[in-house]
């Protein structure tokens, strides 16, 4: 994860949490690392003018976020503060180091068939705990999972509903990304708990192979293929998880598997990094390593120096006077 210097025109405060640094931008807003009262890491994220300016996005904002504070699971980035009606709103989540499932593709290629079985439960028990809190994530996707040093986490799902809603307002599009969109998303715009679960099955079918299960192409392309073609799946040797991404994948939602059963099917969802290969637990120890200090930290060796000067400059000061 890159951690940028804050441009101009970037806040340096949003409510109690200082911005240190910035993670990035994208279609919601910019996301920054922050710092807590205490001094904790969070995770800042400035919801962009265009969306705040609508009253509707607002109202949507505010119910997903009250939505999202009631998830807890073990796999998820839970919402720590908000300001909904703050001008832009702001959204405060746990700051999660490691890297995203993409990255760790990329940089060290697919994953073995019990690690891509072992994420998948890690995953069903994520959507899971957002099903239940009446969320859909909506746009599933391996950038939006990240691989911590105590288990993978879904991120973004307190406020990707609500983007996606206020984009279809406006525009009428359909909101996510081509390659992991199910077909009744990509036809109709619907969207439940059951589009959730074949967007897992196209993120099994990435971590297993290296791409999404139905090809590469532009959008229009990957989106024909998905409403009316089978995905390719013959790189996935291991017949088990073939089977189970396959049923995630099925076109109709009413005959995918639920979260739960997922779940209940896969092993033990993964703690650690144990159940990753050694390259990418090597890297995403290195990462959480690499996390900015606080500031008091990279003054520390300054502190010490003062703090071992000042009983002698006392001592000497004192002795002046009283020679």
């Amino acid at each position: 994860m890159a951690y940028d210097d804050l441009r101009p025109g970037d806040p340096h405060r949003l409510g109690e949490y200082r911005l240190v640094k910035r993670l990035g931008a994208g279609g919601m807003g910019r996301v920054f690392l922050g710092r807590s009262v205490s001094g904790l890491p969070v995770a800042v994220k400035l919801i962009h003018h265009d969306l705040a300016g609508d009253q509707a996005f607002r109202s949507r904002f505010a119910r997903e976020v009250e939505a999202a504070r009631a998830i807890s699971g073990a796999f998820t980035a839970p919402v720590i503060d908000a300001d909904p009606d703050a001008d832009p709103p702001w959204l405060v989540t746990q700051f999660l180091t490691g890297l995203s499932l993409q990255e760790a593709i990329e940089r060290h290629g697919p994953m073995p068939a019990p690690a891509v079985a072992a994420l998948g439960a890690g995953l069903a028990e994520a959507l899971v705990s957002i099903h239940q809190a009446g969320i859909v994530h909506r746009d599933l996707k391996p950038s939006n999972i990240m691989l911590c040093a105590d288990g993978p986490r879904v991120i973004d799902f307190g406020v990707a509903h609500a983007v996606a809603a206020e984009a279809i307002t406006r525009t009428g599009a359909i909101v996510g990304t081509p390659a992991y969109m199910a077909p009744e998303q990509a036809t109709e715009g619907v969207c439940g708990p059951a589009s959730d679960v074949f967007s897992l099955g196209c993120v099994l079918a990435y971590a297993a192979t290296g791409r999404p299960p139905y090809g590469p192409g532009s959008a229009q392309i990957q989106l024909y293929r998905i409403v009316h073609e089978q995905p390719n799946l013959d790189a996935i040797t291991d017949r088990p998880l073939h089977h189970l991404v396959r049923a995630c994948l099925a076109n109709d939602p009413a005959a995918r598997p639920t979260a739960r059963a997922l779940l209940d099917h896969l092993a033990r969802p993964p703690r650690g990094t144990t159940w990753l290969p050694a390259p990418v637990a090597t890297d995403i120890h290195q990462r959480t390593i690499a996390l900015p200090r606080r500031r008091f930290l990279t003054r520390l060796p300054v502190l010490l120096a003062i703090a071992f000067l000042l009983p002698a400059l006392i001592l000497g000061v004192t002795l002046y006077f009283w020679g």
